[in-house]
């Protein structure tokens, strides 16, 4: 393919997502775009304060705390904001608890609404029109492909994001969690059982 004669970095790249985002990482830090400083604080933004640590946090406490459990599914917003989790992307927060009887899943059909301050940046998977379409279709089908298989008789619901309401999986407590204490729950939690396409165990 002909070139233009111009700097075409980006045709250098590595294939691997990993080593594709540290060789675009020194691109920009090369050319003077990116603030290394900067760069080290926004990484530790998602992984540390805005993420999915977040809404584990936010599980392990509703598994804990009675009281917190009941305003958590009274006004989700309000609960999670106590904890110091809010910003764009989470102020209309709906928590919906999985049960033995019904497994809860999240999914946005129209474009890719997820609650940022809880779980972070969205996977890849969660914004593809396979996933948004198959989500709705066959639920059972794509949990399978999760990993996550459920009791025939056990019912799933589909909750569609939309930019005026986020949704948060409360996943089921393992047996075997009784008296652990909140941090050595909230380790248990996952990005994938908070959205419903995993669960959680011991």
């Amino acid at each position: 393919m002909p070139h233009d004669g111009h700097d075409h970095s980006h045709s250098l790249l590595p294939s691997d997502p990993e080593l594709r985002v540290r060789a675009l990482e020194s691109i920009l830090v090369n050319k003077g775009l990116v603030d290394p400083a900067a760069l080290n604080v926004l990484i530790d933004t998602y992984e540390n304060k805005i993420g999915p640590k977040n809404g584990a946090r936010v599980v392990a406490k509703s598994w804990t705390d009675p009281e917190f459990r009941a305003r958590l599914q009274d006004d989700a917003s309000a609960a999670i904001a106590d904890l110091g989790y809010v910003g764009r992307q989470g102020e209309h927060m709906v928590a919906v608890e999985n049960t033995p009887e019904q497994h809860n899943m999240v999914v946005c059909t129209l474009c890719s609404c997820y609650p940022w301050p809880v779980l972070g940046i969205p996977p890849a998977w969660y914004k593809s029109d396979a996933y948004r379409a198959r989500a709705v279709r066959e639920p059972r089908a794509v949990l399978s492909e999760f990993g996550v298989s459920l009791l025939p008789d056990q019912k799933i619901r589909v909750w569609d994001s939309t930019a005026e309401i986020r949704y948060l999986v409360i996943p089921m407590r393992p047996e075997g969690s009784e008296g652990m204490p909140e941090d050595e729950l909230a380790a248990l939690v996952t990005r994938d059982s908070m959205i419903g396409t995993g669960l959680v165990s011991v």
